[in-house]
């Protein structure tokens, strides 16, 4: 008699097992990827750009989007390409910057399944076989849609002879053929493509804007996140959306859901803002012993070298920017209290420390002993800060008595006879 069990018995348990399985989680940089160009932050020209150009009737045949990491190139060429090919609803709608969603080519697009759009990655399809493929393909009429779409994502990765031989093509495209490329390396893209495509430069994402993204989120998601640590998310993201959202789904995992700056610091290896203005603000007095003290408490807490001399070199320019009569409405309660304190330094003598922690932070990035170079900045740093500015040096100088003019100095050449 066999062991097994009936064949229907096993197809219930799999079954069972499958609907009791719990679903992967999305993170929130794929969860909050914008759909629409309402969702997309931060760009509002190449939003107002577009939203002319096709009420105008005015769409080029080939669009180049350039940023840094995580402002929403690929995003834009996904949500372009809905909005080129969606038809409505009813199915009578035409060319729109807010695609309904709903309709056939809508989701499909959304699923990545559309045959008439089509998305490479050059960094893996580099050659001109590759290229080749989207010509003899640019030659047929779209089946479905309106347009047929080739987004190129960075496609400064193409090969010489790849760019050689789109450039036919680019130049006189069929008419129901568009192209959208993206790069983070405009720099490294022919100008004999990018002059037959219209550009988009996609801005960083300001701290501001940024942090009220965060914090929309966190709310959407139930994470209890600190005002300071979503502006210390912001700012270590660089303006690049992703980024903040991967770290602020960092942030969550590692403190079950309330987010505090204190553990934001911890897990970027920042020191406190608290931390950096007790280094800064003792070796600006030209005190190195309490310094290296306070240093070496930042460090025993995790906090990286090379982070501590970047936070320092923050701090310093926030404070440079307020001795400068600048604004700092978008810092933290605590950071504008320590900058406020450090400004009174004087530009002279903030813009000394400047130089001394800039080049100490290129030696920290390449010692050896990055603790080791990190405490010579400091004690580099606390020894020349009592020293004279230019302008106290000059205030002390002797002048010369009023209405006297000063010798002029006698010629060593003999006069002539």
């Amino acid at each position: 008699m066999s062991d097994e069990a009936p064949k229907s018995q096993v197809n219930d348990s799999a079954l069972n097992d499958s609907a009791t399985a719990p679903s992967a989680y999305r993170v929130l940089a794929r969860k909050y990827r914008p759909d629409n160009f309402t969702g997309l932050i931060g760009q509002n020209a190449l939003v107002k750009t577009l939203q002319n150009a096709i009420e105008h009737g005015r769409l080029a045949h080939a669009f180049v989007l350039t940023g840094v990491r995580g402002v929403g190139k690929t995003s834009t060429a996904r949500i372009l390409a809905k909005g080129l090919n969606c038809i409505g609803q009813d199915g009578t709608g035409g060319p729109t910057l807010n695609p309904c969603g709903a309709c056939e080519p809508c989701q499909s697009i959304m699923a990545g399944r559309h045959v008439d759009v089509l998305e490479m990655d050059a960094a893996s399809n580099t050659g001109v076989d590759d290229v080749r493929d989207i010509i003899e393909g640019a030659a047929y009429r779209p089946v479905s849609a309106r347009f047929k779409i080739y987004i190129i994502d960075e496609v400064h990765m193409l090969s010489k002879s790849a760019f050689n031989a789109l450039l036919k093509t680019l130049e006189e495209p069929p008419e129901a053929v568009k192209f959208i490329f993206a790069t983070t390396e405009i720099r490294k893209v022919p100008v004999t493509i990018l002059s037959r495509c219209q550009r988009f430069d996609l801005r960083r994402v300001s701290v501001e804007l940024l942090g009220a993204h965060l914090q929309s989120i966190a709310g959407k998601e139930a994470i209890n996140a600190d005002d300071d640590a979503i502006h210390m998310i912001a700012r270590a993201a660089e303006g690049s959306v992703r980024d903040a959202l991967s770290l602020l789904d960092q942030a969550a995992a590692m403190t079950a859901d309330t987010i505090t700056a204190t553990g934001v610091s911890a897990m970027l290896g920042h020191a406190g803002d608290a931390d950096i203005g007790e280094i800064l603000t003792a070796c600006l007095a030209g005190d190195a012993a309490s310094a290296l003290t306070f240093f070496a408490k930042a460090d025993e807490r995790g906090s990286e070298a090379e982070k501590i001399l970047s936070d320092m070199l923050d701090l310093t320019h926030y404070a440079s920017l307020h001795a400068a009569g600048a604004g700092l409405s978008d810092l933290p309660e605590a950071t504008i209290g320590v900058t406020s304190a450090l400004a009174e330094q004087g530009i002279a003598r903030l813009g000394r420390a400047w130089q001394i922690l800039l080049k100490g932070h290129n030696e920290v990035k390449s010692a050896p002993n990055a603790r080791a170079a990190a405490q010579m900045v400091l004690i580099r740093l606390a020894h020349s800060a009592p020293m004279p500015t230019p302008a106290e040096i000059i205030s002390k100088l002797p002048s010369a008595p009023s209405g006297q003019a000063a010798p002029v100095a006698q010629s060593s050449a003999p006069s002539s006879a």
